[in-house]
């Protein structure tokens, strides 16, 4: 069977959530060698094995832990059928939301730079809201097997 239109841009909306986001991410990591203070290890610890246990656990979390899975999966569902990824608006809301991290997370790397704090937080946070977008991106897939969420994204062939 088919999916409906609205479905197949939701799921569009979530996959390309994920990859704009770890581009944002790979973007902000360049800079961060580029412009951090510290040797090579301080940097890759910061930026990528901290961030990287946070994306781990917030991806794997949601996917293993019933408790968490079904709430997320409520929402994913929710979101879909408020329109979310659907229309303009609502995509740009999203462009505007990981715009405005990823500016926040320049920010940080500059402030560093100038000797301010070293931004490994908001590294992190970001590493950990990549793990959220890629399972919420899987459970759009687990949705697409769930007998009742089929009834309405799918369309007959023919």
């Amino acid at each position: 069977m088919a999916h409906t239109p609205a479905w197949r841009t939701f799921r569009r909306t979530q996959d390309l959530t994920v990859l704009t986001a770890v581009l944002i991410y790979a973007g902000a990591v360049l800079h961060a060698f580029a412009r951090l203070p510290g040797d090579r290890s301080l940097i890759v610890q910061r930026t990528l094995l901290w961030p990287a246990m946070f994306l781990v656990i917030t991806l794997a979390l949601p996917l293993l832990v019933g408790a968490i899975k079904r709430p997320l999966a409520r929402y994913v569902w929710t979101s879909f059928k408020a329109g979310f990824g659907q229309t303009v608006p609502s995509v740009l809301s999203g462009v505007l939301l990981l715009g405005s991290a990823a500016a926040f997370m320049y920010w940080q790397i500059n402030g560093a730079a100038q000797g301010g704090r070293y931004p490994a937080g908001v590294f992190s946070g970001y590493g950990a809201g990549i793990g959220i977008l890629a399972a919420q991106a899987i459970l759009v897939r687990v949705l697409q097997v769930d007998p009742v969420a089929r009834k309405e994204i799918e369309v007959p062939e023919g």
